[in-house]
Parts: structure tokens; C-alpha cells; sequence
């Protein structure tokens, strides 16, 4: 399926997504990982500056990652803008292989930037409380004019359209979602799915095709500063598949 989001100030359409793209095996993995530090991009979400992804970006690189936190438009900015604004950023960064770490609405970021624009480096992809399969507190915030604006263009797009069914990339994808029930998703939408993390229900984090998923203590914004979520990312960028030793 193609990816198609109408961005009113840029135009720009989907770019149908490559069939292919060199996958890593173990010899190939570890002879890179020998030769030069693998990279990753750190995705901030909705409201958020590059800077809330500081501690996860120090755990990583203590575990020989390089590490970019990658600033966008989260509210202002359309998400074909954005997608494409991420394609260029990673264009930019020199490495074998390429990771992408996305927060809530930063996974969806990822998401489409992947699909409209193909990323031919072999790398891993991690969501972070991404409502992949939609939001109910943000369908709630988007009924009126003001939380419709707070909301933001790429998060209220991607919960009109919901442009993809599943995760249909080369990259393979890890989810993890959280079940700490603090945040402020609990006051806009009082009915909201358990298990969840405050802001997303668990169910709606769930991604058909994803290669492992893992659900965690956490809460949507705890998420951020949770030793434990930083040690599940960089055993999935690593390895393909959540640590539950």
C-alpha cells in the first residue's frame, strides 16, 4: 500500500515503498558493529523538544551507540513534512547502519518516513508508547477546535487516515508499551482502555507485523527516564528481540 498524506503546505504525496532492502544477518551484524559504532536517531513525540530524549541518548552511547536526536514540527508540521524532514536527517548520518528510536508520536514519525521514503541502510526500529492503531484520548482532545489545535497536524493525520495497517518494512520493528496508568491521557479520556501507560492503551501500541513486543511498568512520560526501557532498547537494536532475562 502506498503512503499518502496531503500536506497543505508542501504538497507532498506519498512515495510508494521498496519491496526490498538488505537485511542483517549475524556475520554481516557483528562484522559491522567491528568495524564502526552502529548509529541511532532518537525521535521525540508530541510537544516535546530533542533534549527529553537526553537519558535514553546517554544510555545508548555508554553501549557504543552513536546517538542523534532528531528535532521536528510535532505540532505545527504536516506529517509528509515531517516524515520527509526525517529522511533528509538521516541522510545526513554517516554509518553502516542506521537505527530509529521513536516516542509516541515519534514513532509514527518513523512509521511514514520509512514507508514514503526507504531507508536502504540496514537498521532496527523501536516504538516507544506509539498509538499505532490510533489514540481514543486523542480522538477525545480533537472533538473541539482548541484540542483538535493542541493536538498538532501529523498526530491528528495520522488518526484520520490511519495510513497503515501493519508493519510491512524490511527494518525489523520492536514495540514496547507501558501499564503505569499516570498521565494526563487518564483526565481527557476517563474511559480509556486498560492496561495503558497514562496516555495510550496498551492495545492501541499493538503493530501486526512487529518482529517482538514487551509491556513494561511505566508510565507514557516515564518512558523517558526509565533505566528499564533503555536497557530493552538496546537489546532489541542489538539483537532483534526484547530481553526477558
Amino acid at each position: 500500500m502506498a503512503l499518502s498524506f496531503h500536506d497543505e503546505r508542501s504538497g507532498e504525496g506519498g512515495v510508494k515503498q521498496a519491496d526490498t532492502m538488505p537485511r542483517m544477518s549475524p556475520g554481516v551484524e557483528r562484522s559491522l558493529r567491528g568495524a564502526e559504532p552502529e548509529a541511532a536517531i532518537l525521535v521525540h513525540g508530541l510537544w516535546m523538544r530533542p533534549w527529553v530524549m537526553g537519558f535514553l541518548a546517554r544510555r545508548l552511547r555508554q553501549r557504543g551507540f552513536r546517538v542523534w536526536a532528531f528535532a521536528y514540527r510535532s505540532v505545527r508540521g504536516g506529517l509528509a513534512e515531517n516524515a520527509q524532514a526525517l529522511a533528509r536527517f538521516a541522510a545526513s548520518v554517516r554509518s553502516p547502519v542506521l537505527h530509529f528510536v521513536g516516542h509516541s508520536l515519534g514513532g509514527l514519525v518513523i512509521a511514514a518516513s520509512l514507508h514514503a521514503h526507504p531507508e536502504p541502510r540496514p537498521g532496527r526500529v523501536v516504538f516507544i508508547g506509539s498509538p499505532f492503531r490510533g489514540s481514543a484520548a486523542g480522538r477525545r482532545l480533537a472533538r473541539n477546535r482548541a484540542g483538535a489545535a493542541a493536538l498538532g497536524r501529523s498526530m491528528g493525520q495520522w488518526l484520520r487516515m490511519r495510513p497503515l495497517a501493519e508493519w510491512a518494512n524490511p527494518h525489523e520493528l520492536g514495540v514496547i508499551a507501558g501499564e503505569s496508568e499516570l498521565g494526563l491521557g487518564r483526565l481527557i479520556e476517563p474511559a480509556l482502555e486498560r492496561p495503558n501507560d497514562g496516555a495510550v492503551a496498551v492495545a492501541e501500541t499493538d503493530v501486526p507485523g512487529a518482529a517482538d513486543r514487551i509491556v513494561l511498568p511505566v508510565s507514557h512520560s516515564g518512558m523517558l527516564v526509565s533505566s528499564r526501557v533503555a536497557e530493552q532498547v538496546a537489546a532489541f537494536l542489538r539483537h532483534g528481540r526484547f530481553s526477558r532475562t
